[in-house]
Parts: C-alpha cells; sequence; structure tokens
C-alpha cells in the first residue's frame, strides 16, 4: 500500500508519498512529471516518515543543511537509480553540470541524465535542483527554473527570496479580493 501527505513550504504545497516506511515520493503542487510514480491506489495518512520528512523539510526551508536523510525508496529504472545516487552525492549548497554528472556514471549522453534528473521523484531531499547547464545556466527543473533559482539561493545564502514576479502575483490577488469587498 502507498500512502501520500500534502504540507505547504515557502514555494509552494508539496506533496509526500510512502510505502508505510520510506519517501518514494516528494512533488511540488503542480509540478512536471507530478506524482508520476505514485500508485493508483494509495490512501492519505500522517506517518512517522512523513514526520521526518517535514522535518527535514523545516530545517531545509529555514537557511539550515539538514543533518539526516529521512528513509528513500525512489522507484525508477537502474539507471535513473544510478543518477539520483549521483545527485545524493552533490554537497548541500554546491552545483554541478549535466555533463559532470554523465561523466562520473561513465555515461557518453549527458541527455540521458537530464532527462533521468528531470524524472526525479523525490525533488528537494534527491537534489536535482543543484544539477545546471554547461554554461552554469539554470535549465530542467520540473518544479520551475523559479524555484530552483529559489532553493540555490537559499542553500548559498540562508535566505528565501521571493521572486518579484512571486511578489507582484501574490499583490494582484490580494487587489482582486480587496476589490471584491468595495
Amino acid at each position: 500500500m502507498e500512502y501520500t501527505h500534502h504540507c505547504l513550504s515557502p514555494l509552494g504545497g508539496i506533496t509526500l508519498s510512502c510505502d508505510g516506511d520510506a519517501l518514494t515520493g516528494l512533488w511540488f503542487d503542480g509540478q512536471k512529471h507530478f506524482a508520476e510514480t505514485l500508485s493508483e491506489i494509495h490512501e492519505e495518512r500522517y506517518l512517522p516518515v512523513f514526520r521526518d520528512a517535514e522535518l527535514w523539510l523545516d530545517l531545509y526551508f529555514s537557511g539550515k543543511q539538514p543533518d539526516f536523510t529521512p528513509p528513500l525508496r525512489p522507484r525508477g529504472t537502474a539507471f535513473r537509480r544510478a543518477v539520483w545516487d549521483v545527485l545524493l552525492s552533490i554537497p548541500y549548497g554546491r552545483t554541478i553540470t549535466y555533463a559532470q554528472a554523465a561523466r562520473m556514471l561513465g555515461c557518453p549522453s549527458p541527455r540521458a541524465v537530464g532527462n533521468a534528473v528531470g524524472r526525479n521523484p523525490i525533488s528537494l531531499i534527491i537534489p536535482c535542483h543543484r544539477v545546471v547547464g554547461s554554461d552554469g545556466r539554470l535549465t530542467g527543473y520540473a518544479g520551475g527554473t523559479d524555484r530552483k533559482a529559489a532553493l540555490l539561493e537559499l542553500e548559498r545564502t540562508g535566505i528565501l527570496r521571493r521572486r518579484r514576479t512571486d511578489i507582484n502575483r501574490a499583490e494582484a490577488r490580494i487587489d482582486s479580493v480587496c476589490g471584491q469587498d468595495q
């Protein structure tokens, strides 16, 4: 049986999934490939592994490097799991390129590595946001490049800054709600 739990983060809602003992998924609501590995039959239930994941997220979003990793059990092909293992080896606050990840795996195709990075079912904890283009550009994050930039900034400075576009959207929503009351 698979279980889910929803929580909120400074960058939006997050859906977590587990098999009862280990995380099998962590997705930002609406991200590309959302819940792709989640079984159709699942149940909303708050379990200890979700408590551990939420603690990890609270530490992370407060600008601290978590000193533990909740149990993880990502589902994917052997190649994808090998790529995700490389992602787990990237230190907090550091980045590597898709080409560097491919070399670490002995894989001739950075594109194949990029595809596996994009299919990472446990975002943030398996840090796919730490992989950048060869020229350092922020490319290919299933949660969106604005989130990727915010996560890398958080790891660099310990501060999660709201992007100006997010602030403008929030202000527009407030204005529309306030305008309805008048």
